[in-house]
Protein backbone atom coordinates (compact mmCIF):
# COMPACT_ATOMS: atom_id res chain seq x y z
CA UNK A 1 0.00 0.00 0.00
CA UNK A 2 2.52 2.26 0.99
CA UNK A 3 4.72 1.50 -2.28
CA UNK A 4 1.40 2.13 -4.43
CA UNK A 5 0.47 5.32 -2.56
CA UNK A 6 4.23 6.75 -3.55
CA UNK A 7 4.06 5.97 -7.09
CA UNK A 8 0.75 7.72 -7.22
CA UNK A 9 2.64 11.38 -5.82
CA UNK A 10 5.20 10.26 -7.92
CA UNK A 11 2.92 10.35 -11.13
CA UNK A 12 1.45 13.65 -9.65
CA UNK A 13 4.58 15.25 -8.96
CA UNK A 14 5.64 15.12 -12.61
CA UNK A 15 2.16 16.21 -13.79
CA UNK A 16 2.50 19.46 -15.46
CA UNK A 17 1.68 22.17 -13.39
CA UNK A 18 -1.62 23.54 -15.40
CA UNK A 19 -2.98 21.42 -18.38
CA UNK A 20 -4.01 25.07 -19.74
CA UNK A 21 -3.29 26.18 -23.94
CA UNK A 22 -1.67 28.86 -22.28
CA UNK A 23 0.70 26.51 -20.56
CA UNK A 24 1.33 23.98 -23.50
CA UNK A 25 4.37 22.61 -24.26
CA UNK A 26 6.11 23.80 -27.91
CA UNK A 27 9.07 23.25 -30.14
CA UNK A 28 11.20 26.41 -31.35
CA UNK A 29 13.83 25.02 -33.78
CA UNK A 30 17.07 27.29 -35.06
CA UNK A 31 17.63 25.39 -37.59
CA UNK A 32 21.24 23.88 -37.86
CA UNK A 33 21.72 25.13 -34.25
CA UNK A 34 19.20 23.99 -31.91
CA UNK A 35 16.30 23.18 -30.64
CA UNK A 36 13.95 24.56 -27.51
CA UNK A 37 11.30 23.20 -25.71
CA UNK A 38 9.17 25.55 -24.24
CA UNK A 39 6.03 25.75 -21.97
CA UNK A 40 3.76 28.75 -21.50
CA UNK A 41 6.46 30.75 -24.18
CA UNK A 42 9.19 30.39 -22.09
CA UNK A 43 12.11 28.01 -22.53
CA UNK A 44 12.96 25.18 -20.20
CA UNK A 45 15.62 23.23 -22.31
CA UNK A 46 17.66 23.67 -25.31
CA UNK A 47 19.16 20.70 -27.32
CA UNK A 48 22.55 21.74 -29.16
CA UNK A 49 22.62 19.77 -32.28
CA UNK A 50 24.89 21.88 -34.23
CA UNK A 51 28.13 20.38 -36.05
CA UNK A 52 30.10 22.83 -37.96
CA UNK A 53 33.60 21.11 -38.90
CA UNK A 54 34.55 24.14 -40.99
CA UNK A 55 37.49 25.91 -39.33
CA UNK A 56 39.29 24.30 -35.42
CA UNK A 57 37.17 26.52 -33.55
CA UNK A 58 34.30 25.91 -34.59
CA UNK A 59 34.20 22.01 -34.91
CA UNK A 60 35.61 22.43 -31.34
CA UNK A 61 32.21 24.52 -30.53
CA UNK A 62 30.14 21.40 -31.86
CA UNK A 63 32.26 18.51 -31.42
CA UNK A 64 29.22 16.60 -29.66
CA UNK A 65 25.46 17.60 -28.74
CA UNK A 66 23.96 18.48 -25.33
CA UNK A 67 21.80 19.53 -23.03
CA UNK A 68 21.52 23.15 -21.62
CA UNK A 69 19.14 23.76 -18.74
CA UNK A 70 17.48 27.29 -18.44
CA UNK A 71 16.87 28.68 -15.32
CA UNK A 72 12.67 28.80 -14.12
CA UNK A 73 12.19 31.99 -15.90
CA UNK A 74 13.67 31.29 -18.90
CA UNK A 75 16.53 33.95 -18.78
CA UNK A 76 19.54 32.25 -18.42
CA UNK A 77 21.49 28.63 -18.87
CA UNK A 78 22.15 26.92 -15.30
CA UNK A 79 24.95 24.68 -17.73
CA UNK A 80 27.95 25.17 -19.30
CA UNK A 81 28.58 25.13 -22.64
CA UNK A 82 31.73 24.99 -24.69
CA UNK A 83 34.87 26.96 -23.24
CA UNK A 84 36.02 27.57 -19.49
CA UNK A 85 37.12 25.39 -17.20
CA UNK A 86 37.10 21.82 -19.28
CA UNK A 87 35.32 22.81 -21.99
CA UNK A 88 34.64 19.47 -23.01
CA UNK A 89 31.68 19.27 -19.82
CA UNK A 90 28.65 20.76 -21.41
CA UNK A 91 25.21 20.49 -19.99
CA UNK A 92 23.69 17.18 -19.65
CA UNK A 93 25.84 14.76 -21.84
CA UNK A 94 27.05 11.43 -22.76
CA UNK A 95 30.40 9.85 -23.33
CA UNK A 96 32.77 7.68 -22.37
CA UNK A 97 37.11 8.18 -22.74
CA UNK A 98 38.14 4.54 -22.94
CA UNK A 99 35.56 2.79 -25.76
CA UNK A 100 37.19 -0.11 -27.30
CA UNK A 101 35.98 -1.34 -30.95
CA UNK A 102 38.03 -3.69 -33.27
CA UNK A 103 41.10 -3.87 -32.10
CA UNK A 104 40.90 0.18 -31.32
CA UNK A 105 40.74 2.58 -28.57
CA UNK A 106 38.61 6.00 -28.92
CA UNK A 107 37.76 8.60 -26.62
CA UNK A 108 34.34 10.34 -26.80
CA UNK A 109 34.49 12.28 -23.30
CA UNK A 110 37.44 14.12 -24.61
CA UNK A 111 36.45 14.23 -28.50
CA UNK A 112 39.56 13.15 -29.98
CA UNK A 113 40.09 11.95 -32.97
CA UNK A 114 36.24 11.62 -33.93
CA UNK A 115 32.75 13.63 -32.98
CA UNK A 116 29.53 13.09 -32.06
CA UNK A 117 27.05 13.98 -34.92
CA UNK A 118 23.77 14.71 -34.94
CA UNK A 119 22.17 13.45 -38.20
CA UNK A 120 18.72 14.76 -38.10
CA UNK A 121 15.31 14.73 -35.21
CA UNK A 122 13.81 11.50 -35.67
CA UNK A 123 10.81 12.21 -34.17
CA UNK A 124 9.13 15.18 -31.94
CA UNK A 125 6.09 15.43 -29.84
CA UNK A 126 4.68 18.17 -28.10
CA UNK A 127 1.45 17.94 -25.65
CA UNK A 128 -0.19 19.56 -22.43
CA UNK A 129 1.73 18.34 -20.27
CA UNK A 130 5.05 17.35 -22.06
CA UNK A 131 7.53 17.38 -24.92
CA UNK A 132 9.78 14.60 -26.19
CA UNK A 133 11.78 14.28 -28.73
CA UNK A 134 14.50 11.69 -30.60
CA UNK A 135 17.71 12.63 -32.31
CA UNK A 136 20.18 10.18 -34.40
CA UNK A 137 23.52 10.43 -33.51
CA UNK A 138 26.59 9.35 -34.83
CA UNK A 139 29.59 8.80 -33.05
CA UNK A 140 32.09 8.60 -35.68
CA UNK A 141 35.32 7.23 -36.06
CA UNK A 142 38.68 9.13 -37.65
CA UNK A 143 37.14 8.34 -40.73
CA UNK A 144 33.70 10.04 -39.93
CA UNK A 145 32.48 6.10 -40.28
CA UNK A 146 29.84 5.41 -37.35
CA UNK A 147 30.79 2.57 -35.30
CA UNK A 148 28.17 3.61 -32.53
CA UNK A 149 25.01 4.97 -33.60
CA UNK A 150 22.31 6.44 -30.78
CA UNK A 151 18.98 7.45 -30.63
CA UNK A 152 18.96 9.79 -28.13
CA UNK A 153 15.69 10.92 -26.08
CA UNK A 154 14.89 13.74 -24.08
CA UNK A 155 11.12 13.62 -22.37
CA UNK A 156 10.71 16.98 -20.43
CA UNK A 157 8.03 17.99 -18.21
CA UNK A 158 6.89 21.26 -15.84
CA UNK A 159 6.71 18.91 -12.58
CA UNK A 160 5.29 20.45 -9.16
CA UNK A 161 9.07 20.75 -7.42
CA UNK A 162 10.97 21.39 -10.71
CA UNK A 163 11.70 20.83 -14.53
CA UNK A 164 11.80 16.71 -14.98
CA UNK A 165 13.78 15.74 -17.35
CA UNK A 166 13.91 11.82 -18.71
CA UNK A 167 17.12 10.97 -20.58
CA UNK A 168 17.25 7.54 -22.78
CA UNK A 169 20.21 6.90 -24.81
CA UNK A 170 19.86 3.66 -27.01
CA UNK A 171 23.61 3.21 -28.46
CA UNK A 172 24.08 0.34 -31.26
CA UNK A 173 26.93 -1.35 -32.65
CA UNK A 174 26.58 -1.89 -36.15
CA UNK A 175 29.85 -2.51 -37.53
CA UNK A 176 31.53 -4.64 -34.65
CA UNK A 177 31.82 -5.18 -30.81
CA UNK A 178 31.97 -2.39 -28.54
CA UNK A 179 32.64 -1.67 -24.78
CA UNK A 180 32.02 1.44 -23.27
CA UNK A 181 34.37 1.60 -20.55
CA UNK A 182 36.86 4.64 -18.41
CA UNK A 183 36.43 5.66 -14.77
CA UNK A 184 34.22 8.21 -12.92
CA UNK A 185 35.57 11.21 -14.03
CA UNK A 186 35.59 10.60 -17.65
CA UNK A 187 32.68 8.40 -18.55
CA UNK A 188 29.24 8.26 -18.38
CA UNK A 189 25.61 10.36 -18.60
CA UNK A 190 26.36 13.38 -16.29
CA UNK A 191 25.25 16.82 -15.74
CA UNK A 192 27.51 20.15 -15.84
CA UNK A 193 26.92 23.33 -14.11
CA UNK A 194 27.61 26.71 -15.61
CA UNK A 195 31.24 27.70 -14.89
CA UNK A 196 30.22 30.77 -12.93
CA UNK A 197 29.16 28.69 -10.02
CA UNK A 198 30.21 29.49 -6.44
CA UNK A 199 32.56 26.46 -6.05
CA UNK A 200 32.51 27.15 -1.89
CA UNK A 201 28.75 26.42 -2.09
CA UNK A 202 28.86 23.17 -3.57
CA UNK A 203 26.79 20.29 -2.07
CA UNK A 204 26.36 16.36 -2.70
CA UNK A 205 23.79 14.92 -1.47
CA UNK A 206 23.22 10.71 -1.53
CA UNK A 207 20.52 8.45 -0.32
CA UNK A 208 22.99 6.53 2.33
CA UNK A 209 23.66 7.06 5.85
CA UNK A 210 27.75 6.88 5.22
CA UNK A 211 28.27 7.65 1.89
CA UNK A 212 31.88 7.86 0.13
CA UNK A 213 31.10 8.70 -3.83
CA UNK A 214 34.39 7.69 -4.74
CA UNK A 215 34.16 3.62 -4.00
CA UNK A 216 30.53 3.33 -3.37
CA UNK A 217 28.05 1.75 -6.69
CA UNK A 218 24.72 1.31 -7.52
CA UNK A 219 23.28 4.37 -6.29
CA UNK A 220 19.76 4.58 -6.99
CA UNK A 221 20.38 8.74 -7.10
CA UNK A 222 22.72 11.38 -6.60
CA UNK A 223 21.91 15.08 -6.14
CA UNK A 224 23.83 18.43 -5.97
CA UNK A 225 23.05 21.64 -4.60
CA UNK A 226 24.97 24.70 -6.58
CA UNK A 227 24.69 28.51 -6.09
CA UNK A 228 24.71 31.07 -9.27
CA UNK A 229 24.74 34.87 -8.64
CA UNK A 230 23.47 34.06 -5.31
CA UNK A 231 20.79 32.03 -6.76
CA UNK A 232 20.68 28.21 -4.95
CA UNK A 233 19.85 25.27 -7.61
CA UNK A 234 19.43 21.56 -6.82
CA UNK A 235 19.75 18.76 -9.53
CA UNK A 236 19.19 14.96 -9.03
CA UNK A 237 20.08 12.32 -11.19
CA UNK A 238 18.15 9.25 -11.27
CA UNK A 239 19.52 5.62 -12.08
CA UNK A 240 17.01 3.14 -14.04
CA UNK A 241 17.16 0.21 -12.41
CA UNK A 242 18.13 -1.73 -15.57
CA UNK A 243 21.20 0.41 -16.37
CA UNK A 244 24.59 -1.60 -15.82
CA UNK A 245 25.33 -2.88 -12.23
CA UNK A 246 28.06 -1.87 -10.87
CA UNK A 247 27.34 1.46 -11.62
CA UNK A 248 30.21 4.36 -9.93
CA UNK A 249 28.99 7.95 -9.63
CA UNK A 250 31.18 11.26 -9.69
CA UNK A 251 29.87 13.11 -7.25
CA UNK A 252 32.24 15.28 -5.35
CA UNK A 253 33.91 18.32 -7.54
CA UNK A 254 33.22 21.85 -6.58
CA UNK A 255 33.09 22.54 -10.23
CA UNK A 256 29.63 20.76 -10.12
CA UNK A 257 30.02 17.91 -12.95
CA UNK A 258 28.57 14.65 -11.58
CA UNK A 259 26.98 11.88 -12.67
CA UNK A 260 26.64 7.71 -13.08
CA UNK A 261 29.52 6.02 -14.75
CA UNK A 262 28.43 2.79 -16.36
CA UNK A 263 30.23 -0.09 -17.67
CA UNK A 264 28.77 -1.89 -20.50
CA UNK A 265 29.58 -4.63 -23.70
CA UNK A 266 27.55 -4.23 -27.05
CA UNK A 267 27.82 -7.10 -29.42
CA UNK A 268 27.41 -6.41 -32.94
CA UNK A 269 24.45 -5.73 -34.41
CA UNK A 270 23.20 -5.09 -30.78
CA UNK A 271 21.90 -2.45 -28.48
CA UNK A 272 21.61 -0.89 -25.03
CA UNK A 273 19.77 1.57 -23.26
CA UNK A 274 20.74 3.50 -20.90
CA UNK A 275 17.73 5.48 -18.70
CA UNK A 276 18.10 7.96 -16.14
CA UNK A 277 15.61 11.09 -14.95
CA UNK A 278 16.91 14.74 -14.04
CA UNK A 279 14.92 16.81 -11.29
CA UNK A 280 16.11 20.04 -11.42
CA UNK A 281 14.82 22.48 -9.07
CA UNK A 282 15.70 26.40 -7.74
CA UNK A 283 16.49 25.94 -3.95
CA UNK A 284 17.43 23.34 -1.65
CA UNK A 285 17.39 19.96 -2.59
CA UNK A 286 13.70 18.85 -2.78
CA UNK A 287 12.50 16.48 0.40
CA UNK A 288 13.55 12.95 0.24
CA UNK A 289 10.00 11.78 0.24
CA UNK A 290 9.48 13.64 -2.99
CA UNK A 291 12.89 12.42 -4.87
CA UNK A 292 11.28 8.94 -3.80
CA UNK A 293 8.58 9.08 -5.36
CA UNK A 294 9.67 10.77 -8.27
CA UNK A 295 12.44 7.61 -8.51
CA UNK A 296 9.49 4.99 -7.94
CA UNK A 297 7.41 6.84 -10.62
CA UNK A 298 10.71 6.93 -12.89
CA UNK A 299 11.97 3.02 -12.48
CA UNK A 300 8.14 1.47 -11.41
CA UNK A 301 10.27 -0.09 -8.73
CA UNK A 302 10.48 0.62 -4.90
CA UNK A 303 13.42 3.21 -4.04
CA UNK A 304 15.13 1.57 -0.91
CA UNK A 305 14.51 3.38 2.37
CA UNK A 306 17.42 6.31 3.33
CA UNK A 307 18.21 9.10 4.63
CA UNK A 308 19.53 12.04 2.50
CA UNK A 309 23.51 12.12 3.27
CA UNK A 310 24.80 15.99 2.46
CA UNK A 311 28.27 16.31 2.31
CA UNK A 312 30.79 19.09 1.03
CA UNK A 313 32.06 18.89 -2.60
CA UNK A 314 35.60 16.82 -2.49
CA UNK A 315 34.98 15.48 1.17
CA UNK A 316 36.80 13.22 2.35
CA UNK A 317 36.36 9.58 3.62
CA UNK A 318 33.70 8.86 5.83
CA UNK A 319 35.68 8.39 9.03
CA UNK A 320 36.75 11.98 8.83
CA UNK A 321 34.19 14.16 6.86
CA UNK A 322 31.59 16.30 8.62
CA UNK A 323 28.37 15.79 7.29
CA UNK A 324 24.20 16.32 7.42
CA UNK A 325 21.55 14.65 7.43
CA UNK A 326 17.97 15.10 7.23
CA UNK A 327 14.89 12.39 6.84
Amino acid sequence: MKYRFSLGLGLLLVAATSALAADAFAFADTSGKHLDVTAGGKPLVRFMYAYAPATKESLHDTYKPFLHVFDPGGDKFITKGPGGLFTHHRGIFIGWNKITFNGKSYDRWHMSGGEQVVQKILRQEAAADKATFTALVHWNDAAKEAFIVEERTFTVRRGLVGTVIDFSSKLSAPRGDVKLDGDPEHAGVHFRTAGELDTKKTLYHFPAASPYAHKDTDYPWVGETFTLGGTAYSVVEMSHPKNPAGTRWSAYRDYGRFGAFPVAEIRQGGSFTFSYRFLVAQGELPGAATIKALYEAFAVAAAPAAKVTTVPAEQPKPAAKKKTEKK
